[in-house]
C-alpha cells in the first residue's frame, strides 16, 4: 500500500484493499462468469474513491504500479489453480480488465492519476472439463499460435513465431489461421481471387506448395473471402493445400492430438445464405465473389456436431459478440462500426447460432482487421465461450496470439475426426450443386449407422489425412511442367481418396 500524503489518500488506499481482498475471495469461491464482472467493477469503484482523494505525484504512480503488479500476481494464482476450472484470465486484453479501464474513463479520473495501464497479462490457461482430460502422468501444455487474416504472407507470420520460439524460449506446437489465406500457387489461381487486380499478388504460399520452403509449424487454416476459391473447392471436405499446411474445408471438424478443432469458411451473406454450390469454373465475376459465401447447408454440417469443440474458427464474427466485449473501446478504433452495432447487423448470424449450438472453449475469427475479446457465458450455469478476434499480418498490428492448453505429451498429429466423417456421409447424399435450397428432409441415412461405418473404416485405414498431391504447376514452373497438369476443374486426389473411403460419390464437377 503506497502511503501518500494526507490521511485521506492513507484510507482511501486502506479501503482499496480491503475491497481487492474481499472481491477476490470471491472471486476464486466463483465459478460463474458473472461474479468476477462484479468483482472487476467493485475494484474500480474502489480505484475512484481513490482518484477523488486527489493524491499524486510519484508516490501515486508507485501505487498504480503496485496494484498493477497486486492484479496480475493474484490472477497468475487463479489462472493456475485446478479448482477454479476454466479461469477467466486468458487473453491480454480481456474483457474484464477492459471494463475497468472503461469505467474508469466514463469517470473522467484525471490522466496524471493513472500512469500505469491496468492490464492483465497473457495466463496459462487449461481449458474446461467438457472434453476427456488427460491423465496426470502425461499432461503437457500444447502451445497453439492463433493468426487473424494471413493474406499469403507465410514468410513473415512464419519468422515471427521463430523468433518468439527463440526469445521466449517455448515451443509453438501448432499455427491456426481465422481466413483469408490465399493459398495461391500461380498465376491462374489468382484469377479466382476475389480481389482488384491491382492487388493481385502471389505472396509466397506458392514456395510452400512447391516445397521450396517447408512449414515450420503444423497448420490449420479455414476460408476467408479472400480466397483462390479455385484451389480451395478442389478440397471442399478439407485437405492438404501443402505440406503441412491443411485446408479445415467449407465446414470442418478435425482433431490435432487431443484438441478438437472446428471452422466455418467464408462470409455471411443473406443472398445467397439458402443457396446451393452452383459456382462452376470457370467463374464469373459474380462466381468469384458468391463462392466464398456462407451457406446453409454446411451450417447444418456443423449443427449436428454433439461432442465438445475445444476450438472453432470463423472468419467474420458472430453476430452480438460486441455484446460481451467492451464494445466502447471497439468503437474508439472502428467508429465506422457503430451503425452496425446498433442496428445487430455487424457479424455473421449463423456464427451466432452455431456458438450458442456448440459452445466451444475457444472461437477465434478475423476478417474486421482488429482485435477484440468478448466472454461468453452459456446460461447461468453453463460452460464459457472466450472469443477472440485478431488482426491481419502488418507491422504493429495484433494480429497473433498464443494460447496453452492441457493436453497428452506429443508429438501430436492431425486426425480425421470420426463424428464429423459421419456427419459428412449422412449429408453428401443432398449435396446442393444447384442455386436451389437443398431439402435436408431428404437426408434420410441413419446417422448412428454412419457413424459405426466410419468407425470401422478409420479402424481399419487410421485416422491420418490422406497424403498431400499438386495439382497445378508451381508459380515460376516451366511451360513443359505446366502441360503436365490439367487445366480448369481438377479432381484432387485427396478428395476423391476420402469419398472412397466413405463410399460417397464425386459431387464437386
Amino acid at each position: 500500500m503506497d502511503r501518500c500524503d494526507g490521511s485521506r489518500a492513507r484510507g482511501a488506499w486502506e479501503r482499496l484493499d480491503a475491497c481487492l481482498k474481499r472481491s477476490l475471495r470471491r472471486f476464486s469461491s466463483s465459478r460463474s462468469l458473472g461474479a468476477p464482472r462484479c468483482v472487476f467493477e467493485e475494484i474500480a469503484t474502489a480505484v475512484l474513491g481513490l482518484a477523488e482523494d486527489r493524491c499524486g505525484g510519484s508516490r501515486a504512480r508507485g501505487a498504480w504500479e503496485r496494484l498493477d503488479a497486486y492484479l496480475k500476481r493474484s490472477l497468475r494464482r487463479f489462472s493456475s489453480s485446478r479448482s477454479l476450472g476454466a479461469s477467466t484470465c486468458v487473453f491480454e486484453e480481456i474483457v474484464v480488465a477492459e471494463r475497468v479501464q472503461c469505467l474508469l474513463a466514463n469517470r473522467s479520473v484525471r490522466a496524471s492519476l493513472c500512469p500505469v495501464e491496468l492490464r492483465l497479462s497473457v495466463c496459462p490457461y487449461s481449458t474446461s472439463g467438457r472434453r476427456s482430460q488427460p491423465t496426470a502422468d502425461s499432461v503437457s501444455k500444447m502451445k497453439i499460435a492463433v493468426e487473424g487474416c494471413m493474406h499469403g504472407d507465410l514468410d513473415n507470420v512464419y519468422a515471427t513465431l521463430l523468433h518468439l520460439q527463440e526469445v521466449e524460449r517455448i515451443k509453438i506446437d501448432l499455427l491456426i489461421c481465422c481466413g483469408d489465406f490465399q493459398a495461391v500457387r500461380n498465376e491462374t489461381d489468382l484469377e479466382s481471387l476475389a480481389v482488384p487486380p491491382m492487388y493481385r499478388t502471389m505472396n509466397s504460399f506458392w514456395k510452400y506448395y512447391s516445397g521450396e520452403k517447408a512449414a515450420p509449424f503444423p497448420t490449420i487454416f479455414i476460408g476467408g473471402n479472400h480466397e483462390a476459391s479455385n484451389y480451395l473447392w478442389e478440397l471442399y471436405y478439407g485437405g492438404w493445400v501443402a505440406p503441412q499446411i491443411f485446408f479445415l474445408g467449407f465446414a470442418g471438424v478435425v482433431r490435432f492430438g487431443n484438441v478438437r478443432i472446428g471452422g466455418l469458411s467464408g462470409i455471411y451473406n443473406s443472398h445467397h445464405y439458402y443457396s446451393g454450390h452452383h459456382e462452376k469454373l470457370p467463374y464469373t465475376d459474380q462466381d468469384i465473389r458468391s463462392i466464398y459465401q456462407v451457406r446453409e447447408y454446411d451450417v447444418k454440417k456443423l449443427m449436428q456436431v454433439q461432442e465438445p469443440i475445444d476450438i472453432f474458427l470463423s472468419h467474420d464474427w458472430p453476430r452480438g459478440i460486441t455484446d460481451y466485449g467492451n464494445s466502447q473501446n471497439l468503437l474508439r478504433r472502428k467508429h465506422f462500426f457503430e451503425q452496425e452495432i446498433e442496428k445487430g447487423t455487424l457479424g455473421n448470424p449463423a456464427a451466432r447460432d452455431l456458438m450458442a449450438k456448440l459452445r466451444p472453449s475457444y472461437w477465434f475469427s478475423a476478417h474486421l482487421h482488429c482485435k477484440f475479446s468478448a466472454l461468453v457465458q452459456h446460461g447461468e450455469n453453463g460452460p464459457t465461450t472466450k472469443f477472440l478476434a485478431l488482426d491481419k499480418c502488418l507491422p504493429g498490428r495484433r494480429f497473433l496470439q498464443v494460447i496453452e492448453i492441457e493436453s497428452e505429451t506429443g508429438p501430436h498429429s492431425l486426425q480425421y475426426d470420426e463424428e464429423w466423417l459421419a456427419i459428412t456421409k449422412k449429408f453428401n447424399p443432398i449435396f446442393p450443386r444447384t442455386e436451389a435450397r437443398p431439402n435436408f428432409s431428404d437426408a434420410k441415412l441413419n446417422m448412428e449407422e454412419c457413424r459405426l461405418f466410419v468407425k470401422n473404416k478409420l479402424q481399419m485405414r487410421g485416422r491420418k489425412p490422406f497424403e498431400f498431391v499438386r495439382t497445378a504447376p508451381c508459380h515460376k514452373s516451366s511451360r513443359s511442367a505446366a502441360d503436365n497438369f490439367p487445366s480448369g476443374h481438377c479432381r484432387n486426389p485427396q478428395t476423391e481418396a476420402l469419398l472412397e473411403l466413405l463410399g460417397l460419390q464425386y459431387c464437386l464437377d
